[in-house]
């Protein structure tokens, strides 16, 4: 009888466990899909694209913003914020301030969701901070990063920036 109990418990144990392991994933952000990429997003950039031309390793971290807009009649929500390299990182931000920083899932800490609301009508910037000596003397040479807002659509738009990183 003891023996039933002890297995019970343990089996019941086990079953919070990945019930509050799945929980805590849930609420991490991840890459999105081509798919996602492909469908696009109904939140539009004004300039998708930068070009930080020649920046030395050891000039420190360089910045770039983009703003994107809300012109559909609806409110959309941003489930995540991503960058597609650990040396980069993004912020939400508005006139309410500064919300992130938000990375590349799997590198380091979690990526946290967004979860913010961008209204209609409204404009957000994206603040993208790349640091060019992340890589060290191996992330020498031209540099293609990429930003992801991904909606409650299940759309994604893409931010990109381009750097030559030189010693």
């Amino acid at each position: 009888m003891n023996k039933n109990i002890i297995v019970f418990v343990v089996i019941l144990v086990g079953l919070f466990g990945l019930l509050l392991f799945g929980q805590g994933r849930a609420k991490t952000a991840s890459l999105p899909v081509d798919e996602q990429i492909q469908k696009g997003s109904e939140l539009t950039a004004e300039n998708g694209f930068y070009d930080f031309g020649i920046i030395p390793m050891d000039g420190g971290n360089v910045t770039t913003s983009y703003v994107v807009s809300n012109n559909t009649g609806a409110d959309i929500r941003v489930d995540s914020l991503v960058t597609s390299c650990m040396c980069t990182v993004a912020y939400l931000v508005n006139e309410n301030g500064k919300k992130g920083p938000f990375g590349m899932p799997g590198h380091g800490d979690t990526v946290p969701r967004a979860n913010e609301v961008i209204k209609s009508g409204e404009k957000w910037t994206i603040e993208v901070i790349f640091d060019p000596a992340a890589h060290g003397p191996l992330g020498a040479g031209k540099v293609e990063r990429s930003v992801y807002l991904v909606d409650e659509r299940g759309g994604a738009l893409e931010l990109q920036f381009i750097a030559e990183v030189t010693i």
